[in-house]
């Protein structure tokens, strides 16, 4: 399905802390870009959600791969632990059941003075490398087809 330098990515991302996935996102967008990346996104309300919010994008055939980006900042309670370890676990069974390229880009960190450290794209820029990391699963995906 892809285009020869121009494959379809799209960017899952979790919108529960705002100004985290917009730099999260804006370090996704400049590593896609400087790839020559097409790419949509779709908002999802917290980490939880991002599994389906790919599985229904995947649904439709129109994309080369996923970005899933978010975070995840621990509380006082086991909800973190629950968030944390589904939306992996959710989209590893999307990346090895349906084999996928998927990059994660969800931070789970326990402040977030973390978070930002991993999210800016001055920074950590944690979504540039998710997105990077989707790439190279893209490009793995094309060569072993190629092989076949």
């Amino acid at each position: 399905m892809t285009a020869p330098g121009s494959p379809r990515v799209l960017l899952a991302v979790a919108r529960f802390y705002p100004d985290i996935a917009d730099a999260l996102v804006a370090g996704a967008e400049r590593a896609l870009a400087a790839a020559g990346a097409r790419r949509e996104v779709v908002d999802a309300p917290g980490a939880f959600e991002l599994p389906a919010a790919v599985a229904l994008a995947a649904d439709t055939g129109a994309f080369d791969g996923y970005v899933a980006l978010g975070c995840v900042i621990r509380g006082e309670t086991g909800h973190y632990d629950l968030v944390c370890g589904e939306s992996a676990r959710g989209l590893n069974r999307l990346a090895t059941g349906r084999r996928l390229a998927i990059g994660y880009g969800i931070l789970t960190v326990d402040t977030r003075a973390q978070a930002w450290a991993r999210a800016a794209p001055d920074r950590g820029d944690k979504g540039a490398a998710a997105a990077r990391a989707c790439l190279a699963m893209i490009a793995l995906k094309d060569r072993l087809r190629a092989l076949a």
